[in-house]
């Protein structure tokens, strides 16, 4: 029987500054199950590579945030359970989140967000 591969710890970081501890899904199996099943978001998720997602399995709303190969924020959008997004041109990563994060991060389109850690 094959080990259960988790998350790999990581920091996302923005202009100098801590935005929060995160999660980092760089396998095929940790980027499918996500956060299936998920009732509250403890850190964000990141999804490495990926160009859509989707919140099947999912209970809560989340904030999601499309990263170019520069960690440049190029598309950000709420997502509720039970959706399919489209791909996103361009996108290399994404970052699920707890609805709301992305409003305390102060994180805007454009920001250029690093994924220290990986």
């Amino acid at each position: 029987m094959a080990a259960k591969r988790e998350p790999l710890s990581c920091w996302l970081v923005s202009e100098g500054r801590v935005l929060a501890s995160a999660n980092l899904a760089n396998t095929r199996s940790t980027r499918r199950r996500g956060l299936i099943g998920v009732g509250h978001v403890e850190n964000p998720l990141v999804l490495s590579p990926c160009k859509w997602i989707h919140t099947v399995g999912t209970r809560i709303d989340l904030d999601v945030a499309y990263l170019d190969a520069e960690g440049v924020v190029i598309k950000m959008i709420r997502v509720a359970p039970m959706r399919f997004t489209t791909p996103v041109r361009g996108a290399h990563q994404v970052i699920e989140a707890a609805e709301g994060s992305f409003e305390r991060w102060n994180l805007r389109l454009g920001d250029r967000v690093e994924v220290r850690g990986q």
